[in-house]
């Protein structure tokens, strides 16, 4: 297929290009023509600002499922973890296909264009495996293809309640027993097109640490994205000190599973050697604001981890909103707060965590820019709003981060196919009704 996106305004990495047209053939981005001030005969037309597709490198699809019911009352992450547990023990393959496909239908919508699911819930309840060992994980890979967007499937162990300690009820379903035997089944899920498969930790509570290097082999043997939950609570760094005499980050680097294809996911509570041994190793960090907040975590380093080397990227995690938008001004904002000064990053800067640091992160480097040979995934955010008019175009980018919502999303293309048109999308016509529907369904 061969076409021509004209786009009013592009954001190309550096700054805002008013009459940009994209050249798309074969899912790709063929050629990127500036001082094209009309749409020229047959190009579809994008007005407004457009910028790459935007990557969601953390999702738990099936916490959606939790929004407004666990923002009743007061608790900690350990209380609201008991509510999770509830809705993970109801899901079936089908139901989990039907939630998932509503979740990553509203991901397009807000312009994502990629999503890395952290995916543990691989087993009917009691731990007993399906027919399909990954029955589960295929059913995510499915709802995503329906949705239109990538997917990176992060089949993630979790063979412990707490270093060592057995797994609880609610935790059967999520464990292999070994990371040998979780091993053995994520070797079953393949790779096609639109989607990568990668590894995940979930924490060093979840891993025992003789297990962890087996785990890290497996992704280093297929040069795969691996992911981990990093020091997101003290309590966790507290048991593991307890538990081993050192850090979580310090027992990740010791067993090799620190390294530039590695990301751990919040790098909330750290000390100034594991903020050095994240940057030194190039490990990535993947903030996730809108939950970090919502769980009362904290707020991390982020400034001190970039600055030590570790790349950032965003994550929508618990999907108290999805809204990559909302989590890129968040990190700065939430940075300004502690620290009581401004301008921490640009609006150039928090986009390029949003896209093609996102984007590497979750195993597609060639994705998240608008030149030529990238992915033809981008999207399109409105400028005549009432949150985005007034700043002149040359403005749009910082408009896009520190005023614009998911809602100001009109178009998201992925691989040069249009997912959502004029704020619709094109493939799951009420994403509303389908999300009432799939999480309806779980409390019958």
């Amino acid at each position: 297929m061969q076409l021509t996106y004209w786009t009013e305004h592009a954001w190309l990495g550096t700054h805002v290009e008013p009459g940009v047209a994209l050249d798309v053939s074969d899912g790709r981005i063929t050629s990127v023509r500036t001082g094209v001030d009309t749409p020229p005969p047959g190009t579809v037309p994008l007005r407004g600002l457009t910028i790459p597709g935007l990557a969601n490198a953390h999702s738990h699809a099936f916490h959606r499922a939790l929004r407004g019911t666990v923002q009743v009352g007061s608790g900690t992450f350990w209380t609201w973890r008991e509510v999770m547990y509830q809705v993970a023990s109801r899901l079936t393959p089908d139901t989990y296909f039907a939630l998932a496909r509503a979740v990553y239908a509203e991901m397009a919508l807000a312009g994502i264009t990629a999503v890395g699911e952290f995916h543990y819930l691989h087993h009917a309840p009691g731990g007993a495996p399906y027919a399909d060992p990954n029955a589960m994980g295929e059913a995510l890979i499915a709802a995503a293809g329906e949705a239109g967007i990538r997917i990176t499937l992060l089949d993630t162990a979790y063979l412990s309640s707490g270093f060592g300690a057995a797994p609880d009820p609610h935790q059967l379903r999520f464990s292999d027993g070994t990371a040998e035997a979780w091993a053995e089944r994520a070797a079953g899920l393949k790779e096609r097109d639109g989607v990568r498969i990668g590894a995940a930790v979930h924490s060093v509570r979840a891993v025992p640490a003789d297990q962890l290097s087996t785990v890290a082999q497996w992704a280093a043997d297929r040069q795969a994205p691996l992911h981990v939950h990093l020091s997101e609570q003290t309590a966790e760094n507290d048991a593991c000190l307890a538990a081993h005499g050192r850090t979580p980050t310090r027992l990740l680097a010791d067993h090799g599973v620190l390294g530039p294809r590695t990301t751990g996911v919040h790098n909330t509570h750290l000390t100034d050697e594991d903020i050095a041994l994240l940057g030194s190793s190039g490990t990535g960090t993947c903030m996730c604001p809108t939950t970090e907040r919502d769980l009362a975590d904290g707020i991390g380093p982020a400034v001190a981890l970039q600055r030590a080397g570790s790349p950032l990227s965003l994550g929508s995690d618990s999907h108290a909103v999805i809204d990559l938008l909302e989590e890129a001004r968040a990190m700065e904002l939430d940075e300004r707060l502690r620290s009581r000064t401004r301008g921490h990053w640009t609006a150039t800067a928090l986009l390029r965590a949003a896209t093609a640091d996102g984007h590497a992160a979750l195993g597609w480097p060639d994705a998240g820019r608008l030149e030529s040979g990238a992915l033809a995934d981008f999207t399109t955010i409105a400028l005549d709003t009432v949150r985005t008019a007034g700043p002149v175009p040359r403005l749009a980018a910082e408009t896009a981060v520190f005023a614009a919502s998911a809602a100001d999303v009109r178009h998201t293309v992925v691989g040069g196919r249009h997912v959502v048109r004029d704020g619709a999308h094109c493939l799951i016509p009420d994403v509303p009704r389908a999300l009432t529907d799939s999480i309806a369904a779980l409390h019958r």
